[in-house]
């Protein structure tokens, strides 16, 4: 995707919006009733958008939802793109450049994923403090436009500490008990096999999903501000003596929609600049 299709799809966007947003959101599995939350709603279809993918997953509405959350300028993907949907990896993060040229200063990224840790368990929300890229492929290969980041940059600090830090104190306030660790991000869309998963848990992983990292990337790139929050939808293969199914996840994410509803509108009520 070049600077042309990103400035096409910001202004077609910018043209539909009253004020420009602060926040981005991108919702994962389940967990698109966020958007729900906003008041003086915007809705634009991804369909309408020049340049857009379509996002063909159960779970995923495939709009931007654009207005006020606790008092501050929001945009949310209410529904995201994934690797394995067919889409390029720089298709899967186009709506990250869009939000970052629309305005946007920093990102929440949530995903449903599976549990590695096995102090995990389905409906633990975790805070997401670092990510391994699994999938083989990085949404920078290719040319880079300076003006969108520069061509190395630093992963070391992708997880903005501060907003951490902040989560975890809104967790506190809020009586909801909230893990942290390592997000490895796969291409799916097969679920890993149990030796997949002893193997990633061998390597640092706490929760294995198909999204995130390649938008994260991006952010990074960018230059936004990030806060990553996985529901843990089930435990990973071989965990438990179960098949892994995706109607399990949309469960356990309607089971959680409380709690996952409550931190993040505490955390962005109060995200300190």
């Amino acid at each position: 995707m070049d600077r042309n299709a990103v400035k096409e799809a910001t202004a077609f966007v910018k043209e539909k919006l009253t004020d420009t947003p602060a926040i981005g959101l991108i919702l994962g599995s389940g967990l698109g009733v966020l958007a729900e939350e906003i008041d003086n709603p915007i809705t634009v279809p991804y369909k309408d958008i020049p340049h857009f993918p379509e996002s063909t997953v159960a779970g995923h509405k495939g709009q931007l939802v654009v207005g006020d959350l606790k008092g501050k300028k929001v945009i949310a993907m209410q529904g995201r793109f994934h690797y394995y949907e067919g889409y390029s990896m720089k298709q899967v993060t186009f709506p990250v450049r869009v939000m970052k040229e629309l305005g946007i200063e920093s990102i929440v990224i949530t995903n449903a994923s599976g549990g590695i840790n096995q102090q995990f368990q389905p409906g633990d929300l975790m805070l997401i403090t670092d990510h391994i890229n699994n999938m083989g492929d990085n949404p920078l290969i290719g040319p880079n436009e300076e003006e969108e980041g520069e061509r190395f940059p630093d992963m070391s600090r992708v997880y903005d500490a501060t907003y951490l830090q902040h989560a975890r104190e809104c967790a506190s306030k809020l009586g909801i008990s909230v893990q942290e660790g390592v997000y490895v991000g796969n291409t799916g869309p097969a679920y890993e096999t149990p030796a997949e998963v002893r193997m990633l848990r061998t390597l640092g992983g706490d929760a294995v999903g198909m999204s995130t990292v390649p938008e994260v990337v991006v952010a990074a790139h960018t230059g936004l501000r990030v806060l990553g929050i996985s529901c843990i939808a089930n435990m990973a293969a071989g965990m438990l003596d179960q098949p892994l199914t995706h109607a399990e996840v949309i469960e356990t994410t309607e089971k959680v929609r409380g709690d996952f509803l409550r931190l993040v509108s505490e955390i962005i009520l109060t995200l300190p600049n």
